[in-house]
């Protein structure tokens, strides 16, 4: 085992995400539990992107009755939410692997609040368009 290593740039934490075994140069392998516990936070961060996707395609298929503008933004929303929080799942899973291997506390995130608040609004908003018709 070498020292602690500095902080990796942006660029080389992303090149982590497609090799996931250069983790294994640092620190000391975790118990597996920790590890396996680390993937299905990551398997549940991609289930919430896929349903995510999931409804923005059912927001621009179902909610016909509104004005296009009105169902392409809330879509939009949804599929970018998706598209981030399958990202997010990534760069979360590389983050606290690499925490685990190095004995440090686990990163934190706002992301899970800003999802939430996001999905929330977008919720509230098609609640407002399938109640009152608005957008109609």
């Amino acid at each position: 085992m070498t020292g602690p290593r500095p902080p990796r740039s942006g660029l080389a934490a992303v090149r982590l995400w497609f090799a996931p075994e250069r983790l294994r140069e640092e620190g000391h392998t975790p118990d597996y539990r920790f590890s396996l516990a680390n993937e299905r936070t990551f398997l549940a961060w991609l289930r919430t992107a896929m349903a995510l996707v999931g409804g923005g395609f059912a927001v621009d298929q179902f909610l016909t009755d509104t004005t296009r503008p009105l169902r392409l933004a809330l879509s939009l929303v949804l599929l970018a939410g998706g598209a981030l929080c399958a990202l997010r799942a990534i760069n979360h899973w590389i983050r606290c692997e690499r925490a685990m291997r190095r004995g440090e506390d686990l990163p934190s995130s706002r992301f899970p609040v800003a999802l939430a608040l996001a999905v929330g609004v977008v919720a509230l908003g098609m609640v407002l368009v399938v109640a009152f018709g608005w957008g109609v």
